[in-house]
């Protein structure tokens, strides 16, 4: 209330915003005016000359108005030459208006324009990508495909070139040696997935000179709600196959389809009894039976049908409110299989779930206590330590394949009650597909995680993919908040307004349009059924069909958009589908949705870049009216003033099918119509059968369509409605955003420890200063085994002289001798400086050994390897851990806490196994020259020895006393006396790690 009446008196931030920004469009078109005698010629000597200001210090703010202008004065000059954009020939027709230069300037300001579709917002990147390309770092213009950025590179490349300046394109499937030039140009144009991808594999080169991208400077991303929302749940995943691991899912699958079919039985005799009691006017005991059934199976159609009747919903509602006071919902849970919670994409199986599913297993579902068993085997006396370390091993394995199941029948029963085949996924190639929610696109190479993907394979009877192991991970969020300026422009940001800001500290700014507005968005109609409301829109598209109008009915999923398909095919309209199984037709069919009579049904509008020109034949007069007058006259107005308000005649019609989870997503469809002040209408069909309103808001129509008496096939239009369905998306928006944080949350964590691999790899790549890296790792190492060797103890005697100097030696190949005196009276910091000062010797050493040029070759080498498998294997160990983490919920622990805390661990381990091994490497490793290793494979080739015989190993050599006699040598064939060790059972030393972990790392 207050900040309405602040806004009344000194108007909105964004009105206040707009007053401002006008000022710096009249100093534009001021220095535009100054330029009129330029000649084409000049606009690059001009660019040079601003190149030069930036250079000596001028800010880029003040050089605004020069650069907009010139890139407006560039504009003009193309006006009617014609190039190639996307393979067809295109007419250059475009200069800036003066909205068009606010859009500019608010992007270069690091702020989100938002701009109504049609209102030419590719042409408006090109003004602030001149003016901070200038700065010679480099700018990227990020898209949501190839296709739109190709087409946008060449579309807008002559306007860049005519300036004095490069462009360049990064696509899907380029070699890392084409796509240095691109980056290497002022301006790159490429999608959100190509951009993050390759600056992931840019931390996985071995040279410095092999990465393609040159740094964050300033990024402007179209579609910025799709990439930097919706796209943003999912992060980005360079990974590799690792070996095969057991889900579960050949034998588990059965099962489960069984419980799910056991289930749908039950739920269909429970909704019997219920129907057959309300028939009886035992209203209560009906209604539980319906909470019951709901609970079971929310999806179930009798159900549903039951649920139009009047008072049904306020009944189940009233029963619910009742059983979550007395807390007795186990009352009925309990003759359930699994219990679904549709709202908030979980399952719980019951008591009597668990025992159809293994009835011969009490403690199937089960989770062993880990802490007490460890306790347990730590406290037993009948047991020597090496019994002791198997003991855990085993306890450890029996934890790991119980927790691997229940995660897999988790997987299943989502599979088979959450996901819908041509909703959220389709199958194509006899691979499970995931369909974009939100653009409805197909997303090939994506996998749902937490073994949810393999579950559907495994439902859809296809192939389950192998596991892979990640390599290279990212959040889009994380990605681009690397950039030092963000910017970016959408038709519809203001509703994401507050995630943007605090995710990303960007603002968004409204942008008023060019032209008036002329689209009458006319209220929703909502029906009680699904079938009504399909009638109902057929009626409306086969009515203005005959008229010869362009429709686009907009649908959320493939399925709704093929049902409705089939169905104006009976009725003999012909029309086009654009759906995630005929993306690959979208250009094409976009093309064609502005012609009269044009029939165009499209599963979600979001994202698609691209506008939908009316044909002249379209629109019913020169001028038009509606909203306001336009200038020119409309003879069809003039006929009968104002009946184009009630019913416009011309135009798009935008007919919605079901609103969409996010209010954006539907303002994205209406602002296909009535792009550049074109006439134009929309509406929304609903019925209380969809989605959205059967989870979040069909109680409170149900009872406003009770209130006013509508029949089946009887619509209603009142602004409660409306109003309640702006609340239930209001409610899902907020559980999607927590989904995102939630993400980025955990996504934070591993960021800093990212950004500690990563900074440590391009120190190495760069090789600027190689010995202070070394000094790093080597008084971390040293720090690590005195902490160690001390054990808490601050009396020198006590400590574990014998183990610290020897794994001293073995590190450094040094052999380091404290006497017994030393060793009574030692500090420290004497100690420390001492092994510091030998391990800062042996690096000299070494080097003096092996050569300058082949030293640092090796170093560099040696921890690039090491730091690369080391990260490999610590994700993939996160990736372990966030799929069982959640389940200590249930132990009044909070997952994310605990996430933190044992990723910080293993971190932390991870960097002390990464210090030791590169280090031990670099003074292990040997050095040979191609023609030694041509030599010793020959040799290799024609040495014979008899099985048993050992052959003479290698002569000690190196001045650091000992060197390691053990690497390159030969082994001898013999007999096995013991049976060989797994790689994942007990390492045989002792030292409680796996056998892969210790001594058989390098086996």
């Amino acid at each position: 209330m207050l900040e309405k009446l602040i806004g009344s008196i000194f108007g909105t931030k964004n009105e206040r915003e707009l007053k401002r920004l006008w000022q710096r469009v009249e100093e534009i078109n001021a220095v535009f005016e100054s330029l009129k005698g330029t000649t084409p010629g000049e606009l690059p000597r001009k660019t040079e000359d601003l190149v030069r200001r930036v250079g000596d210090g001028e800010e880029l703010d003040s050089l605004v108005p020069e650069a907009f202008a010139l890139v407006k004065l560039a504009c003009t000059f193309l006006v009617g030459k014609q190039w190639p954009v996307a393979d067809t020939m295109q007419s250059w027709n475009m200069v800036p208006f003066d909205v068009q230069l606010i859009g500019g300037v608010v992007l270069h300001e690091g702020k989100i324009a938002e701009m109504r579709t049609g209102e030419g917002k590719t042409l408006v990147a090109t003004m602030p990508l001149y003016l901070n390309a200038l700065l010679n770092k480099g700018c990227h213009l990020v898209t949501v495909n190839d296709y739109l950025a190709r087409r946008d590179k060449e579309w807008m490349g002559p306007v860049y070139e005519s300036l004095g300046m490069k462009v360049g394109v990064i696509q899907a499937g380029m070699d890392p040696e084409e796509r240095q030039p691109e980056y290497a140009a002022d301006i790159t144009y490429g999608t959100n997935n190509e951009f993050g991808f390759d600056y992931l594999r840019d931390n996985m080169v071995v040279r410095f000179e092999n990465k393609v991208q040159r740094g964050h400077h300033y990024a402007i991303v179209d579609e910025v709600d799709s990439i930097l929302i919706d796209e943003a749940r999912t992060p980005l995943i360079i990974s590799g196959p690792v070996e095969a691991t057991d889900k579960g899912y050949d034998r588990l699958t059965p099962l489960v389809r069984r419980a799910f079919s056991q289930q749908t039985i039950l739920v269909n005799r429970i909704v019997e009894d219920g129907e057959k009691l309300l028939a009886e006017d035992k209203e209560w005991e009906a209604g539980i039976k319906l909470l019951q059934a709901r609970r079971g199976s929310p999806k179930n159609k009798r159900l549903i049908k039951i649920g139009r009747q009047e008072g049904v919903q306020k009944l189940i509602q009233r029963v619910e409110l009742s059983f979550i006071r007395d807390k007795k919902f186990h009352d009925i849970d309990d003759e359930l299989y699994f219990v679904i919670d549709e709202a908030h994409h979980t399952i719980d199986l019951t008591e009597k779930g668990r025992q159809f599913l293994a009835p011969n297993d009490p403690s199937a579902f089960v989770l062993p206590d880990l802490s007490e068993e460890l306790g347990e085997i730590d406290q037993s006396d009948g047991l020597t330590p090496k019994e002791k370390i198997h003991a855990r091993e085993k306890a450890y394995q029996k934890y790991a394949r119980k927790s691997e199941m229940l995660h897999s029948f988790q997987a299943l029963l989502k599979a088979f009650s959450l996901f819908e085949k041509d909703v959220d996924y389709v199958v194509q190639d006899d691979r499970v597909v995931i369909v974009d929610e939100f653009t409805g696109r197909l997303m090939p190479g994506r996998r749902y995680s937490d073994g949810l993907h393999g579950a559907l394979e495994a439902k859809e009877s296809v192939k389950v993919q192998g596991e892979t192991q990640t390599f290279a991970t990212i959040t889009l969020q994380n990605y681009f908040r690397m950039y030092d300026k963000l910017a970016g422009m959408t038709g519809t940001a203001m509703t994401s307004a507050t995630e943007f800001f605090a995710t990303y500290k960007l603002d968004v700014i409204s942008i008023p349009t060019n032209e008036p507005v002329r689209r009458i968005d006319y209220p929703d109609v909502i029906y009680r059924t699904r079938k009504a409301k399909y009638e109902a829109v057929l009626d409306e598209i086969e009515e203005w069909h005959k008229q010869g109008r362009p429709i686009l009915v907009g649908t959320t999923s493939v399925d709704v958009s093929e049902v409705l398909s089939r169905m104006l095919r009976r009725r003999g309209i012909n029309h086009q589908v654009l759906n995630a199984k005929y993306h690959q037709q979208e250009a094409e069919v976009i093309a064609k949705a502005g012609q009269p009579g044009a029939v165009t049904i499209a599963t979600n509008m979001a994202g698609r870049g691209t506008d939908i020109k009316l044909h002249p034949d379209v629109v019913k007069g020169e001028g038009c009216y509606l909203v306001s007058p336009s200038g020119r006259q409309c003879i069809h107005w003039e006929e009968e003033p104002g009946r184009c308000n009630d019913d416009a005649p011309c135009g798009l019609y935008i007919v919605g099918t079901e609103r969409h989870e996010a209010r954006r997503i539907d303002n994205q469809l209406r602002g296909r119509s009535g792009r550049q002040g074109d006439p134009g209408s929309s509406r929304f069909y609903l019925s209380l059968e969809d989605d959205l309103m059967r989870l979040f808001g069909s109680d409170r129509v149900a009872a406003i369509m009770d209130r006013f008496g509508a029949e089946e096939d009887e619509p209603i239009e009142h602004s409660l409605v409306t109003k309640a369905i702006e609340n239930a998306q209001k409610r899902v928006e907020s559980r999607n955003a927590e989904i995102r944080r939630h993400l980025l949350q955990y996504d934070d964590v591993m960021n800093k420890q990212r950004e500690v691999v990563y900074e440590l790899r391009n120190a190495v790549l760069k090789g600027e200063d190689l010995r202070s890296v070394y000094d790093d790792l080597s008084s971390s190492l040293i720090g690590t085994l005195l902490a160690q060797a001390a054990g808490g103890s601050k009396i020198p005697s006590e400590w574990d002289w014998d183990g610290l100097l020897g794994e001293f030696g073995m590190v450094f190949l040094a052999d380091v001798r404290v006497s017994d005196d030393d060793r009574a009276h030692a500090k420290p910091e004497d100690l420390e400086k001492l092994l510091t000062d030998i391990a800062s010797r042996r690096y000299d050493e070494r080097r003096e050994e092996l050569g300058a040029e082949v030293f640092d070759d090796l170093w560099r080498y040696v921890v690039l390897r090491t730091v690369d498998s080391k990260w490999r294997e610590h994700l993939y160990a996160l990736d372990m851990v966030r799929e069982g983490i959640g389940l200590r919920a249930y132990g009044q622990k909070d997952p994310l806490v605990e996430y933190k805390q044992e990723s910080f661990r293993m971190f932390e381990e991870m960097m002390g196994d990464f210090h030791k091994e590169t280090l031990t490497l670099l003074f292990r490793a040997q050095v040979r020259t191609a023609a030694e290793t041509k030599r010793q494979a020959l040799r290799r080739t024609v040495h014979a020895y008899k099985p048993g015989t050992e052959p003479p190993g290698p002569a000690e050599t190196g001045r650091g006393g000992r060197q390691g006699a053990t690497i390159g040598r030969q082994q001898a064939v013999a007999r096995r006396a013991e049976a060989k060790v797994g790689r994942n059972d007990p390492c045989p030393c002792g030292s409680g790690r796996k056998y892969k972990k210790c001594c058989g790392r390098n086996a």
